[in-house]
């Protein structure tokens, strides 16, 4: 290792070690903040999903209906549950009655069983990884001396001799790709329970997971030197375009199809 000339180890590469450390840490506890309400918005959407066999109130003859799933979700969770329907075999020709059946509904178990478990997202890893391995190579660009090295080991004070050595450690790229790959997975967990998919959802996905990561992080981040933050801050926001582009725009396209 590289020392100064008083033989101590410069200080601030081993603060750019474990900001990014603590980074990750961040980034781990935001995702699973986030993944709580989530999970119980899934649950809920999950109770309420599939089509349930009921007889009309108006002529006592069978019909199947199926509720407005993310309707309940959003008002349960606000804590005032509102159930409607949106769907009806005596539809679109008795789609203005008055939905008397619906505590019926409340009361069925969905019909065909099977149904429920087939609205679940679920969530395929290979656009995960390559989401992951863009935002890590575009984190190499960004960083190399065709674009904003000089001004990084300006910000940071470091020679070249020691930026040489920074880059054959390991820590740092195991680091760094873990962080990308947690990135991604979380946007990727958000998608699955929201029940979305898209480019647009997924970039907004990873802006949301990105703002929450920041803000958690906020008083190690507002302690870099400003050159820095800007460096980082630029990259952070192309990575995490990135990652929520490629994650939403491939959430179901990259599979292998079912024999």
């Amino acid at each position: 290792m590289d020392f100064d000339e008083g033989g101590r180890l410069p200080l601030r590469r081993w603060w750019a070690m474990v900001f990014l450390i603590w980074l990750v840490l961040c980034l781990v506890v935001v995702s699973f903040l986030l993944l709580l309400p989530a999970l119980w918005r899934r649950a809920i959407c999950d109770r309420y999903s599939g089509s349930r066999l009921v007889a009309c109130p108006e002529n006592q003859q069978p019909a199947v209906v199926s509720f407005d799933a993310r309707h309940a979700a959003a008002t349960e969770m606000d804590g005032r549950l509102d159930l409607r329907l949106s769907d009806c075999t005596r539809w679109p020709e008795r789609s203005k009655c008055n939905q008397a059946c619906l505590s019926q509904a409340a009361r069925t178990e969905p019909y065909p069983p099977g149904e429920v478990q087939a609205g679940k997202k679920p969530i395929y890893h290979l656009p995960i990884v390559l989401a992951a391995f863009a935002a890590w190579c575009l984190g190499a660009i960004w960083h190399s001396h065709y674009m904003f090295r000089a001004r990084w080991m300006h910000a940071l004070g470091l020679t070249h001799a020691q930026v040489k050595q920074f880059v054959w450690w390991l820590s740092p790229h195991l680091l760094t790709a873990a962080a990308c790959l947690l990135f991604a997975y979380g946007v990727a967990w958000l998608l699955a329970v929201c029940h979305r998919k898209g480019v647009l959802p997924g970039v907004l996905m990873s802006v949301l997971l990105c703002a929450a990561v920041v803000a958690a992080s906020w008083f190690g981040i507002a302690r870099l030197p400003h050159d820095l933050f800007a460096i980082e801050a630029g990259y952070i926001v192309l990575a995490a375009l990135t990652v929520g582009a490629i994650v939403g725009g491939l959430y179901d396209k990259l599979v292998m199809p079912s024999r």
